[in-house]
Formats: C-alpha cells, sequence, structure tokens
C-alpha cells in the first residue's frame, strides 16, 4: 500500500451537529455524501471527502484543520461567505503582509475564518 497514491479525508470535530450541518452545508455549500445521524455527517468536496463528526473534543485544535485550494477564486470566495456571514481571522505570520481579510506572501494569498466549533478552517490561493 502506497498512501502517498490515497485521497486522505480531513476530519472536524463538532459539538452541535444540527448548527455544523447549517455551517457546512449552507454556508460553505458542501454537498453531503453520506451520513450517521446526529454522530457523523461527510461531506463531499473536490475529489476527496470532509468528516464532520460529533465529539466533546470540539474546536480544541488551535491550528487550521481543513485547506481548500480555490485558485483564482480566492477573492469571491471571501466575497461570497463574507455575505453568508463568515468572520475571517486576522493572524500575525511572519514575512505575510495583510490586504484586508487577505494575508499575502509573494503569490500566495491565504484567509482563515472559524466554524461554530471554533475549528480553524482555510482558503489559499494555490
Amino acid at each position: 500500500m502506497n498512501l502517498s497514491l490515497t485521497d486522505a479525508i480531513a476530519n472536524v470535530a463538532v459539538r452541535d451537529m444540527r448548527r455544523a450541518r447549517d455551517f457546512y452545508e449552507n454556508t460553505l455549500g458542501l454537498e453531503q455524501a453520506d451520513s450517521m445521524g446526529d454522530e457523523m455527517v461527510a461531506y463531499r468536496t473536490g475529489g476527496t471527502t470532509l468528516n464532520v463528526y460529533r465529539s466533546e473534543q470540539a474546536g480544541t485544535n488551535r491550528a487550521t484543520a481543513v485547506t481548500w485550494a480555490v485558485g483564482d477564486e480566492l477573492e469571491q470566495t471571501v466575497a461570497d461567505l463574507r455575505g453568508k456571514g463568515v468572520r475571517f481571522e486576522h493572524y500575525d505570520v511572519p514575512d505575510m503582509q495583510r490586504d484586508g481579510d487577505v494575508h499575502i506572501a509573494g503569490d500566495m494569498k491565504v484567509v482563515w475564518f472559524k466554524d461554530p466549533d471554533g475549528n480553524i478552517l482555510n482558503l489559499v490561493n494555490r
């Protein structure tokens, strides 16, 4: 088995599945691929899957949990999410400047935001 040839699946812990489903489906626009009731929902995202599952440990990760590479659609995606009430995080990252909500390092642009449980998500133009 060569894991480098296999898609990875991201897992995000949440406390309130109803609130999480609203965010991931209605705010982010992800389509449900599978469900285990109130315990787990799997979403299609590109050629991979994002598992959102109920856990008392939700929101304890203080680092980025999920990244979407949106390419040239970064600014439009930011505008769309902002229109849906998403607030973007601002971080002091060495060698990065900020233009509004977008952090920039050379030709790389990135934004961070949180889901309702405080999980850190981001978009990058690569």
